[in-house]
């Protein structure tokens, strides 16, 4: 295409699963962004808690400019020395002792839904195949994966799904508690909801649902596709709960924008994922791994997971601020670089008129949800601007105030 693409190009060409804003950012340095026309925007969306060290980090680019004139791609018939150093460093900062390495965050929960269902089958037999997850999760758009997510929406029109998967009311253990039984192959969480508007788990909640896939012989599988590698100020979000999971699947930030996912579990679950029975053609490939090890060795500092508790007490003022002079909030949330803020009563469901607003400011934001605004900024962000991401927040809010 010799001419430069337009909004109206998308229209045209793309399948129209996606309504993209109408700018079209060309250029990105730290949480900053220019569009076409050269207008700067500053960005509290992070690619949807992609973007862990913003854009165009000196540190992932030197990471993959130095790869990519070495190696990218050979296939799993051979191995390459960035996958096992991202896998090495992985193991030797978490729970886990074992790595599978693929592409996104839905790849590793297809992967640990399938380890889960195949270790118990191993184990205990083929009655054990029941998965519990949560209404209103969200767990990947893969068949699977969205058959578990707790949101309808995502399932309906596409035929039959996987069957043996149940919902449960999040941070409702008693709920759970009625579910579990001896046929229970696993239990299936975010410590946070994302897509489900930001909601975190109760200690006690994360704690029980430990106790009872003990009690059930059943895995304990943590979805931190979206809280993982310092979004809560913690590397993974387990941590900050002091909950060990079984297994732990790891996306988004792990590349820093790079597709890359990961499955961490353990030496007495690995081996059911043995040889043929899963794969990812581009998984683990000498291009992601070496960007993923920069990202992960980066962040798992105390300068910077400290820095990500001190920035959400920037944020979570800011956005007070804002709701005691404008009243549209109800509830300010999250963990770390992950918050929402729910809408009030007056301005229920009206969470999604605040992004054009904001984008015509200069900000970039998300949702999750009709009714939460969502931010997910660069776990790096400067404090310069936060404070004037806010004010440009603050001058959208006031105009859906206005009506204008």
């Amino acid at each position: 295409m010799s001419q430069t693409p337009t909004r109206a190009d998308f229209d045209q060409y793309m399948v129209p699963n996606y309504a993209p804003q109408t700018a079209i950012p060309v250029r990105g340095e730290g949480s900053r962004l220019w569009d076409q026309e050269g207008k700067e925007y500053i960005d509290f969306a992070g690619g949807i808690a992609v973007n862990a060290l913003g854009h165009c980090h000196p540190v992932l680019v030197d990471a993959l400019t130095e790869q990519a004139n070495k190696l990218w791609h050979l296939a799993n018939v051979y191995t390459n020395e960035p996958a096992l150093k991202l896998a090495q460093a992985l193991v030797e900062r978490t729970f886990a002792d074992k790595v599978f390495l693929c592409s996104s965050g839905g790849e590793a929960n297809e992967a640990a839904l399938k380890l889960a269902r195949r270790w118990a089958y191993n184990e205990h037999g083929e009655h054990k195949d029941k998965i519990i997850s949560f209404r209103q999760s969200f767990h990947g758009r893969t068949f699977f994966t969205v058959s578990v997510g707790g949101q309808p929406k995502y399932s309906q029109g596409f035929g039959p799904i996987p069957g043996g998967i149940l919902h449960a009311e999040f941070n409702d253990l008693e709920a759970v508690r009625e579910l579990m039984g001896d046929d229970t192959c696993a239990v299936m969480v975010e410590p946070m909801q994302g897509e489900g508007g930001i909601v975190p788990a109760t200690q006690e909640f994360l704690e029980g649902l430990r106790a009872l896939c003990d009690e059930h012989q059943a895995l304990l599988i943590f979805d931190e596709v979206q809280t993982g590698v310092g979004r809560s100020g913690s590397l993974y979000a387990y941590m900050e709960y002091g909950v060990t999971p079984d297994v732990l699947t790891s996306a988004k930030s792990l590349g820093g924008g790079f597709p890359v996912g990961a499955m961490l579990t353990t030496d007495a679950i690995a081996p059911a994922m043995a040889i043929g029975t899963h794969g990812s053609t581009y998984g683990g490939n000498a291009l992601a791994s070496a960007v993923a090890l920069a990202a992960v060795e980066y962040i798992d500092t105390p300068e910077v997971l400290e820095g990500v508790k001190h920035r959400h007490d920037l944020f979570r003022e800011h956005l007070e601020a804002i709701n005691r002079q404008y009243g549209v909030f109800k509830e300010i949330r999250g963990m770390g670089m992950l918050m929402g803020a729910q809408m009030s009563e007056e301005y229920e469901g009206r969470a999604k008129e605040i992004l054009p607003l904001a984008i015509e400011e200069g900000l970039m934001a998300l949702i999750a949800g009709p009714n939460v605004l969502r931010m997910a900024p660069s776990l790096v962000i400067p404090e310069a601007d936060i404070r004037e991401g806010m004010a440009r927040l603050e001058r959208a809010v006031a105009r859906l105030v206005a009506g204008q």
